[in-house]
């Protein structure tokens, strides 16, 4: 089957993003697999405090996924996977497209002024022609029937 992976995070394009890969894979018989990421914590003295911060960060992230799964099951009918790993993004996001054949794209969110973002900066940049699959870049700016009439 192909899936769309897809990378969720607190920016309002991520929400853009899922939505597109939604579409696209009730459209095409696909499915849409979502990573959310978890930054490595910064170092502090004291352990346990680093690892309540490490331990908020992942429960965040649980619940971006959890909320955008629902909604994308709500309004497309397509049941997600869901990823939440820690690390390096651009290491765990190169990791998960090697090792699941199953992936057709990776779904980014532009932002919508400024900086497009560091994922789509290095993704669409020098490394646009390494991956083994195409890179789709949803411009955040996209209105929600914007995305609807393209995918």
């Amino acid at each position: 089957m192909r899936t769309y992976l897809v990378i969720i995070d607190e920016n309002p394009e991520a929400e853009i993003a899922v939505r597109f890969a939604a579409r696209r894979a009730a459209k095409t018989g696909g499915g849409v697999r979502i990573l959310a990421l978890v930054p490595p914590a910064e170092f502090v003295q004291w352990g346990g405090v680093q690892a309540t911060m490490e331990d908020e960060a992942r429960l965040r992230a649980e619940a971006l996924v959890t909320g955008a799964a629902g909604t994308l099951m709500q309004e497309s009918g397509v049941r997600p996977t869901f990823t939440v790993q820690s690390g390096d993004p651009i290491a765990v996001i190169r990791k998960i497209i090697e090792e699941d054949n199953s992936i057709a794209a990776l779904v980014l969110g532009a932002a919508s002024s400024g900086h497009p973002g560091p994922l789509v900066s290095h993704f669409a940049g020098a490394e646009a022609g390494k991956l083994r699959c195409p890179i789709m870049i949803i411009p955040g700016s996209l209105s929600r029937e914007a995305i609807d009439e393209l995918s």
